[in-house]
């Protein structure tokens, strides 16, 4: 009789103890990693002041940017940055003389957007026309979280005058969280290429 009294209290422990596993893996909960997350970045409203110099061209750009000489092209007078110090960021405008060289400076234009392909999701192409100023072109807006230029833009009279400009950022390639700050200057593009003009 006391053997039989053991046996039933070992049985009921081990049922009583398996219940209890059962119960508490069936509990546990299976956290899900939360998507990575972006610090704000607030810009302000747009504001442009006349860019109207040495240069064979003119235009408004931002107020919260700097404009300065290429310092890597010291032999370039013409070539200028326009530095958004806030934002790390640089647009690099680059003047170049049409003398019978317009289409090799076309396609090396389309040369270096190309380089985006492998890490662009897009490249999307928007006309520009101003023919009361002359003023000709394509802006190359690069989609993709790592594309290094997110937009690159030339303006041509085709007969005398070249720029091409690119947007940069001093920053590894995200634009995922920089998304803000490229939808920011990209409306100082637009405005730089609706007030362009050539001298």
């Amino acid at each position: 009789m006391r053997l039989k009294k053991k046996k039933t209290r070992r049985d009921t422990a081990g049922v009583l103890l398996l219940i209890t596993i059962l119960l508490t893996a069936a509990c546990h909960r299976h956290e899900m990693p939360k998507p990575n997350g972006y610090f704000r970045i607030d810009t302000p409203e747009n504001a442009y002041v006349v860019l109207d110099s040495i240069y064979p061209y003119a235009f408004e750009y931002s107020a919260y940017a700097t404009v300065g000489p290429d310092a890597l092209a010291p032999d370039q007078p013409y070539w200028i940055n326009i530095e958004y110090p806030q934002y790390h960021g640089i647009i690099h405008l680059s003047y170049k003389p049409v003398r019978g060289n317009l289409v090799k400076l076309l396609e090396d234009t389309r040369e270096l957007v190309v380089k985006h392909i492998p890490k662009a999701t897009a490249i999307n192409e928007e006309l520009v026309v101003h023919p009361e100023r002359s003023v000709y072109g394509l802006i190359y807006d690069i989609r993709g979280s790592g594309a290094a230029s997110p937009c690159q833009f030339f303006l041509t009279d085709s007969t005398a005058n070249f720029v091409r400009g690119a947007l940069y950022f001093n920053v590894v390639p995200n634009n995922d969280s920089l998304a803000p700050v490229i939808a920011f200057v990209n409306r100082d593009i637009r405005h730089l290429i609706g007030t362009f003009r050539w001298k």
